[in-house]
């Protein structure tokens, strides 16, 4: 495991979770223990697909659009989930404790409740939030490349306190028993049953005899009482779908997000099943990523060699494979594999990251072009992604394009938050790029964004009036 006091961004972040987790995971948070750990959001393209498949149908059974609604996977051990404007947000603790995607649903719905309710925004900590810049900055397997990059560790330690400030947010039993009611009906509505809901409260009642402080933060800020579940049980078990149960796939879905998170997370506890004779992919799965994050990279790629003759066309298995060679230096042979991945799965932003990053890290001119065009379409599919930016930074760097360079520069700095290095970096790129290129102008609209002084702004309203 990572060391406590070093950001998880080393490891998990550079395996095939690597479109956020479409084929990528990024674990940028240090374990520990439940009580003030660190929190850090975490990329995987396949982990976040499987949650918006989750989450789709009880956005839509709420009248929200679920296209238009962001998860988020945040690596704590906490059983916690929030629903945000535009967000969704689950932790991974939660996943690993949830048996099916029934259990995992009826939370998520529960969550809901609370943002159809307006509970948050009633909180007054939303206002507060500033949630842009972590929702926008991690890119699973491109994190490995931040591996010990102290910069990186400070931006995410600094966007931590968002998640915290809306993870803290504490509710009223009255504005619980109203989430309840209104995930029982999204539940109903979306053909679900609410079982996994009032079963997952029921699992934990135990949690109200405890002092506060010794309860799982969840249910410190949403508290729990005999009267409330019972209540819930008793309106659940009246709907026309109680009696629904999650599909063969659902589950094996469920079973694979557990495991992948399980093999970056804890390693040394997936490993222990590695012997068996007879293994189930998720088992599978969970050795190759375990073997990975354990450092022997053989045995890790021989197990998806092995998973690649059952699955050849799993675009996730290729990323990781690709990310495993490149994190050990061998960037050459990485890039076959991360071309089939993006062959397999090319609306993966995440996975043109990756194979954008193997491209630019080689020393043949044609292929570091190429690897400047994977990242710019990244980008257009996905133009927040701040590692996209800072690796097309050092793409024009290489190539000796200065003032791309730092326009670049100053797109990642944007993205992250930093609005004084994002000015700085502006004006330097419009000095040197031609005036009135597109890439100028969009330099003179991050510097018109980040707070520039009276004489800079004066200077950027004259050339605007040219």
């Amino acid at each position: 495991m990572v060391s406590p006091t070093r950001p998880l961004i080393s490891r998990f972040a550079r395996t095939a979770l690597a479109a956020v987790l479409t084929a990528g995971l990024t674990l940028p948070a240090a374990p520990a223990a439940a009580q003030g750990e660190a929190i850090s959001l975490l990329r995987d393209t396949e982990i976040e697909a499987i949650l918006h498949d989750d989450a789709a149908p009880l956005f839509d059974a709420a009248g929200l659009d679920a296209k238009s609604i962001n998860i988020l996977l945040i690596g704590g051990s906490d059983l916690q989930a929030f629903a945000a404007p535009g967000t969704m947000a689950v932790y991974t603790g939660l996943i690993l404790e949830s048996k099916t995607p029934n259990e995992l649903q009826g939370v998520m719905a529960h969550e809901i409740g609370h943002l159809a309710g307006g509970h948050s925004a009633r909180s007054g900590e939303m206002n507060s939030a500033g949630m842009k810049p972590f929702l926008l900055t991690m890119g699973l397997g491109v994190l490995a490349a931040l591996a010990g990059n102290a910069t990186a560790g400070a931006v995410l330690a600094g966007n931590a306190g968002y998640f915290g400030t809306l993870g803290a947010m504490g509710y009223s039993r009255e504005q619980e028993s109203r989430a309840d009611q209104a995930g029982a009906t999204y539940l109903e509505r979306a053909g679900l049953s609410g079982r996994g809901l009032a079963e997952f409260f029921d699992n934990f009642r135990y949690q109200e005899v405890f002092q506060e402080a010794k309860r799982y933060p969840y249910f410190r800020t949403h508290p729990l009482s005999s009267d409330r579940i019972e209540a819930l049980r008793a309106r659940v078990e009246k709907q026309a779908h109680y009696a629904v149960t999650d599909s063969a796939e659902a589950q094996a879905k469920h079973e694979i997000m557990k495991a992948k998170l399980q093999g970056f997370i804890n390693p040394n506890i997936a490993i222990v099943k590695c012997g068996d004779k007879v293994q189930t992919y998720p088992t599978k799965y969970a050795c190759a990523i375990a073997y990975y994050q354990l450092k022997e990279p053989e045995k890790a790629l021989a197990r998806i060699d092995a998973l690649l003759q059952e699955q050849p066309d799993n675009p996730y298995l290729w990323e990781l494979k690709g990310q495993i060679l490149f994190e050990f230096g061998r960037t050459a042979e990485a890039e076959a594999p991360q071309r089939k991945s993006v062959e397999l799965k090319p609306d993966a932003p995440l996975l043109r990251v990756n194979l954008g990053q193997t491209l630019i890290a080689l020393t043949d001119k044609a292929k570091i072009e190429e690897g400047v065009r994977e990242l710019k379409r990244s980008l257009d599919q996905d133009g927040d992604n701040a590692v996209a930016w800072r690796l097309l930074a050092e793409a024009y760097a290489t190539q000796g394009h200065d003032g791309l360079a730092r326009y670049a520069t100053a797109e990642y700095n944007d993205r992250i938050g930093d609005k004084r290095q994002a000015l700085i970096f502006a004006m330097r790129a419009r000095d040197m790029l031609d005036k009135g290129s597109p890439e100028w102008r969009r330099a003179t609209d991050i510097a018109h964004t980040s707070d520039p002084d009276r004489d800079i702004s004066r200077g950027l309203d004259k050339d605007d009036r040219l």
